[in-house]
């Protein structure tokens, strides 16, 4: 049987062109023992993707070789089985590629709970959702009553981030790139404040929004919030930083705010990447499971047409285009 698959053919400059893609025509193999058949239905694109095809080899997570399909994450249906751990008709999550078949040995794949939509495990329960998690609850340490800030509040992590902080008792401030993704923030998902950040006002709606400073700062974006949150945080807060998207379209990352602040207020400040606590995504996936089905974790899905919609769509990430989690669907 027939399939197709996009490739990594090209390492993308300064921004990601259709023509560091391949599109290619595959056969299915003849399954061995122990390996399985998928048929993907849903792939999920996210910003880390622009890391993956660099050439950095110092980074959390080895590049795409050129020549391979391209990774994503993704949700597939087992059509075929020579395993004794998955059946046909199983459900599975884990990392596919941009690819409409794929033949694993299980290894990273977990099972679906039964009766979830494959819109919310991709909006929820995978990447957006643990990693919103472990950045929030387990490097932030919030403590109800505090006031948290988070910048790109409305993408797939950062409105997890706000509705799991609604959920723990925080005060929850967010920003975002237009006025219908502030609504959506506020009237939807009850953020307490939601401000656009290409408002000539930033600086004086972040006060009124934070009056006793801010002791969470969730960082997902870079650009003139970070120096206005970086300003505005409470001696002992904390600074998560989770992604730097202003940055990733420019060959000149913008400078920093002064250290200063670090010492005067003691600040602590901690990147992360989700690669390093795979181990518990078991265990926080519980937790999200349960705040899905209190009602208190609501999703937006942006969704693209087949494979190759993924070639151009992905772009969307860095122009601010998608609302809520992009996918495709298969």
């Amino acid at each position: 049987m027939q399939y197709k698959a996009i490739k990594l053919v090209k390492r993308p400059t300064l921004n990601i062109t259709p023509d560091v893609f391949e599109l290619v025509t595959l056969e299915t193999p003849e399954l061995k023992d122990g390996e399985i058949l998928l048929r993907q239905t849903h792939m999920s694109l996210d910003p880390a993707m622009k890391g993956w095809m660099s050439e950095d080899r110092n980074s959390y997570i080895p590049p795409v070789e050129l020549g391979d399909v391209m990774r994503s994450s993704g949700i597939a249906e087992v059509v075929e089985s020579k395993s004794d751990s998955f059946a046909a008709g199983d459900r599975v999550h884990g990392m596919i590629g941009w690819t409409e078949y794929a033949v694993s040995n299980g290894a990273g794949l977990r099972q679906l709970p039964p009766g979830i939509p494959e819109e919310a495990v991709l909006c929820v329960l995978a990447l957006p959702g643990l990693t919103a998690y472990q950045g929030l609850m387990v490097i932030g340490k919030p403590k109800a009553g505090e006031t948290l800030l988070v910048s790109g509040a409305a993408g797939s992590v950062g409105s997890m981030v706000g509705q799991i902080a609604k959920a723990e008792g925080l005060n929850v401030v967010g920003t975002a790139g237009s006025d219908e993704k502030c609504s959506w923030l506020r009237d939807e998902l009850g953020f307490d404040h939601a401000i656009n950040y290409k408002s000539d006002t930033l600086a004086k709606q972040l006060a009124k929004a934070t009056p006793d400073g801010v002791d969470l700062y969730f960082e997902n974006t870079g650009g003139p919030v970070q120096h206005l949150a970086f300003s505005r945080m409470n001696a002992h807060g904390r600074i998560v930083v989770c992604g730097m998207i202003a940055d990733y379209n420019t060959d000149k990352p913008a400078p920093g705010p002064s250290w200063l602040n670090i010492i005067r207020k003691r600040l602590r400040i901690q990147g992360f990447t989700m690669p390093d606590h795979w181990d518990e995504v078991p265990a926080m996936s519980e937790k999200l499971l349960a705040y899905y089905l209190a009602g208190k974790l609501k999703y937006r899905a942006h969704k693209l047409d087949g494979l190759e919609s993924a070639i151009e769509g992905i772009n969307l990430l860095f122009s601010g285009g998608n609302h809520g989690k992009l996918m495709v669907v298969l």
